[in-house]
């Protein structure tokens, strides 16, 4: 005879089961080998330059990757210095820009390379004339400090 713990037990079960298969059918796909072509990446004016989003999602062995591209108007900053627990890497497209990498302001220019680390104080401007344009990557992993 089924007694009311066992249905209690069983509504559990069953509920936390559909409560899996829900998040599982929500979760982002994981990110498929893919090529952006930068003339099909839609750029949107920003008060300080131009951003275009490239993606952000999950791959087979992070939790998010994430990849951006900011022009920034001649004296522009992104933003504040800040941090955050994920880290990242710049790579410099076009013009001169300073980073605040490790403490120090870091004059760069086209092909230049710049890897925050998680939790350090970071920030990048445009040093020069005309537009200063860098790619972003960042990513999330099961490492990643919450």
């Amino acid at each position: 005879m089924l007694t009311k713990r066992d249905f209690v037990v069983a509504l559990v079960a069953v509920s936390a089961t559909l409560g899996v298969v829900a998040g599982a059918a929500q979760a982002p796909a994981v990110l498929p080998p893919t090529a952006w072509d930068w003339t099909a990446i839609q750029a949107r004016e920003t008060k300080i330059g131009a951003s275009r989003q490239v993606v952000r999602a999950p791959t087979a062995t992070l939790d998010e990757l994430e990849i951006h591209i900011t022009t920034l108007n001649p004296g522009q900053t992104s933003h504040a210095p800040h941090q955050h627990p994920n880290e990242e890497l710049l790579i410099v497209k076009e013009g001169t820009v300073e980073a605040l990498v490790a403490g120090t302001w870091k004059r760069l220019g086209v092909g230049s390379v710049i890897f925050q680390a998680s939790n350090h104080l970071h920030a990048i401007r445009n040093a020069g004339d005309g537009p200063a344009t860098y790619h972003v990557v960042n990513w999330k992993s099961a490492a990643t400090p919450r």
